[in-house]
């Protein structure tokens, strides 16, 4: 297989693939490919430790590294997963949330190792395209929320 051009470098402590495995069990056309193993010691680890993993998440090639605790994550980067219902939206929140993330605001949540992730509903992203008093309507709606609801959203373009 043919390394990708452009590929998604995600920074971990130590647990990169134990993340890169959550991820791929996770979401559809998401697997892990390869782990990597240091060929000698680094600033971080030692020789034979897990060094890379390369995986796909959602069809993005990623490539974990375990580069140690200088570098945290932040908001600034973020995974965004379009989902088709309520129950999709629940599903993936729920499984981030609930393996030791947190809720964030506006369909935003932190996975354990604290990547960022949206999980963002098409019916919000359709609202937002439609533009004008749908769009101000559906987009005050998704202020008050932590996980996006799929009906007030809905509801909130009716008017």
């Amino acid at each position: 297989m043919a390394t990708p051009k452009n590929t998604i470098c995600v920074w971990y402590d130590k647990d990169a693939e134990e993340a890169a495995r959550f991820y791929a069990g996770l979401f559809p056309d998401s697997k892990v490919t390869a782990v990597h193993r240091a060929p000698s010691d680094y600033p971080s680890g030692k020789a034979g430790d897990v060094l890379t993993v390369d995986f796909t998440v959602a069809g993005i090639p990623c490539m974990g590294l375990n580069g140690g605790p200088a570098f945290k994550h932040s908001e600034a980067f973020s995974f965004q997963i379009a989902t088709d219902d309520q129950e999709e939206t629940d599903r993936y929140w729920n499984a981030i949330v609930g393996n030791g993330g947190r809720e964030s605001a506006c369909g935003w949540c932190k996975d354990k190792w604290g990547i960022n992730w949206q999980i963002t509903p098409r019916a919000l992203t359709e609202a937002m395209a439609a533009g004008g008093e749908e769009a101000r309507r559906a987009f005050e709606a998704m202020m008050e929320m932590t996980k996006i609801d799929v009906a007030r959203i809905e509801a909130a373009r009716r008017g």
